[in-house]
């Protein structure tokens, strides 16, 4: 048996080789470790226990083993010994062994057919038959020039001086290409380059061999190559930074986050098992261990208790943890990552609300709207929650709804205003109680104390209120044109200040037409021009009117009231007769016109109209005037007459009382008539289709 080395250069040339050793004793064989934890041979056939020798040359402190085969262990005694009868020929099995100063590891293979008793021990004879053989291999990952290094050998038993070895696949002639190679006479397989286990973590070859015309002799046959792996690789956090938060007054051991890293190492070997520690903490107060991290799983949880991990009372409501991760089961050897943990103590609503003062006070002027009075309160919970905000509610003391309260959203102040005017004559001062309560609800067992509820007093201040008028507006009717200085109306109107004693003045505000005049001191309206139902300023028979009445005092109030007029028709308009020009034919006799009478009056003092010729004699050989309906009638032609224009006397008289007549002429345009054309021109007209003079009517 090769023995352990503690020369350093001698160890490292050592540690880099592999050797196949064949148990074939009864006895326990011993498997030596040399310096830097090295393991010699690095490859053995295994039939019964072995008993593994170790030196780190620093007295083999805190050595501990690992077997990655589980029916093999290593016991107290350093022996590697079966747990079970082994079954499985063939199979391949590292240990590694770590302590502080050094880590290695060695290879065994299990051959044979399993024992028939743990005392019972089976040789594997070569076999005798010729027949290419390739165990499997490993190759350490990371290894150190110089290049290439045996890392085992294709033997083919009987093989003949003429016959070659080959080998084909990925990792020799296929890419990556040359990583591998065997020496074609001896069947050396040699790796020519540093290998990377998390790049590939094992190659699949061919070997075979032929004679010196290439003639196949043996194979191919499949040459297994596994990278071993070397704790290269650092744990790696997803995120340098987390977040995460818990409710104030968790229980302990409630989850908080889960923090996990990857480790691109072996995930079969420790070189991937992590373990994650908290190694800071800040701030460090109430606790410097507040929380506590699984080193398996990485779930955070509290440590704090319920009554401690109160939010008002922490110095912050942000802890930040920096977690590591180790891989090698977190022992000192291991390589570390690490991350930071931001913890947020977020609000719940275990604080009520409280009045800073149990009574507010404010004054306000009547008739006036507006904020009154800033309600403000305390709240220890979080501003940015709905446990902090505050709702104001009125409970008593507002019957008639002068007020509203309204949360101002900056400040969390209750804005109390008046939004129907307050009246100093019907109450002077306005007591109210004002109760406010959080957007969330109470936590349980929270109650509210007195100081959720304030009273607040509200005076009402005097304020010198203008004349009010009563009725607004007054109407009245009249009948147009009664004569100037007539009455029309009283004004009425009061001062609201019943407490002072005042006297009012009225006075003409608007009057679009001037008619009107007032009394300043007893509102009398008379009128000081004709009241007329057809003015411009008259609308639906409606005049209106503005008027003002002003009060003594200090700082002297008026109010305005409207007077509107609903004025009578009087027949003080004659009517008239429309159109006032019109158009015959000069030889037709029953060519006819239709003419029509109006009226500025209205009903009863306009129609029926009553439309006759003038008296003119003679008139009636030549024209005839008939009626048609209650408005008009119709001019016949009654001989031809010639092409001229004729003034024609008519008389039109409404059906007013008394009724009133309108003595006018019209224009009649005697025209030329020929083939459905009329020709005026002559006369100074124009020509208009025959068929419109029957049916002429009113424009």
């Amino acid at each position: 048996m090769p023995e352990a080395v503690c020369d350093n250069s001698h160890s490292r040339q050592v540690k880099e080789s592999t050797v196949q050793t064949e148990v074939l004793s009864s006895h326990p064989h011993h498997l030596p470790l040399g310096c830097d934890l090295l393991f010699l041979p690095r490859s053995l056939s295994l039939f019964l226990s072995l008993t593994v020798f170790f030196d780190d040359c620093a007295g083999n402190e805190g050595l501990a083993f690992e077997v990655s085969h589980p029916d093999f262990q290593v016991d107290e005694e350093m022996n590697l010994v079966a747990r079970r009868d082994v079954m499985d020929s063939g199979t391949v099995m590292f240990i590694h062994g770590v302590n502080e100063q050094a880590d290695d590891m060695a290879q065994v293979d299990i051959v044979g057919a399993p024992p028939r008793s743990p005392q019972t021990l089976r040789i594997q004879p070569y076999r005798s038959k010729r027949a290419l053989f390739a165990p499997r291999m490993h190759v350490n990952e990371n290894m150190e020039p110089p290049f290439p290094k045996v890392i085992g050998t294709v033997m083919s038993p009987g093989m003949e001086n003429d016959h070659i070895f080959h080998m084909t696949g990925s990792g020799a002639d296929q890419d990556p290409k040359g990583v591998f190679t065997i020496n074609r006479v001896t069947g050396e397989v040699s790796v020519s380059q540093e290998l990377d286990r998390e790049a590939i973590s094992s190659y699949t070859l061919e070997v075979s061999v032929t004679d010196l015309s290439g003639k196949l002799v043996e194979g191919p046959v499949a040459l297994l190559v596994d990278v071993n792996d070397q704790n290269d690789n650092r744990p790696i956090f997803k995120e340098t930074r987390y977040a995460g938060e818990v409710l104030e007054g968790s229980p302990t051991g409630t989850v908080v986050m889960t923090m996990t890293a990857e480790d691109a190492d072996d995930p079969r070997l420790q070189n991937a098992v992590l373990r994650y520690n908290i190694v800071r903490q800040s701030p460090d107060k109430p606790s410097p261990n507040m929380f506590y991290i699984n080193p398996e799983s990485g779930n955070i949880v509290t440590v704090i208790s319920p009554t401690l991990l109160d939010r008002e009372t922490l110095p912050t409501t942000q802890y930040e943890l920096e977690i590591v991760a180790q891989d090698m089961k977190g022992r000192d050897v291991g390589l570390t990552g690490t991350a930071t943990a931001t913890i947020t103590i977020t609000d719940k609503n275990d604080h009520a609300p409280e009045f800073t003062h149990s009574l507010f006070q404010a004054n306000v002027d009547e008739g006036s709207t507006g904020v009154a009075v800033n309600l403000t309160v305390d709240d220890r919970d979080d501003p940015a929650t709905g446990a902090w905000r505050a709702i104001y509610s009125i409970i008593n003391g507002d019957p008639t709804q002068n007020f509203e309260i309204q949360t101002n959203p900056d400040n969390n102040e209750g804005m109390l205003s008046v939004v129907k005017p307050l009246d100093y004559e019907s109450v002077v001062f306005h007591t109210l109680l004002i109760k406010v309560e959080n957007e969330d609800p109470l936590v349980p067992d929270v109650g509210y104390g007195s100081s959720s509820t304030a009273t607040v007093h509200i005076t009402v201040l005097d304020v010198n209120e203008g004349p009010v008028f009563f009725p607004d507006p007054l109407q009245v009717t009249k009948m147009e044109n009664i004569p100037l200085g007539s009455f029309v109306a009283l004004l009425n109107a009061t001062d609201p200040d019943v407490l002072q004693s005042q006297s009012i003045r009225f006075a003409v505000l608007r009057d679009p037409a001037n008619w009107l005049s007032v009394n300043p001191v007893r509102g009398t309206v008379n009128t000081s021009a004709n009241l007329d139902r057809e003015s411009p300023y008259v609308h639906d028979n409606k005049y209106t009117a503005i008027f003002m009445a002003t009060d003594n005092g200090s700082r002297p109030a008026s109010g305005t009231g409207t007077l509107v007029i609903h004025l009578e028709d009087y027949n003080d308009n004659a009517p008239y007769v429309h159109p006032s020009v019109v158009r015959v034919c000069e030889d037709t006799k029953d060519s006819v016109v239709i003419v029509g009478g109006r009226d500025r009056d209205i009903h009863p003092n306009a129609g029926p109209f009553k439309i006759e010729l003038g008296k003119q004699p003679g008139l009636e050989k030549t024209w005839k005037v008939s009626r048609v309906n209650n408005t008009h009638a119709q001019i016949m032609l009654l001989q031809s007459m010639k092409r001229a224009n004729y003034q024609l006397p008519l008389v039109v008289t409404d059906s007013g009382l008394p009724p009133l007549s309108n003595s006018t002429e019209i224009k009649v345009q005697v025209c030329t008539c020929k083939k459905n054309r009329m020709d005026c021109s002559s006369a100074g007209s124009y020509t208009v289709s025959l068929v419109l003079l029957s049916l002429f009517c009113e424009y």
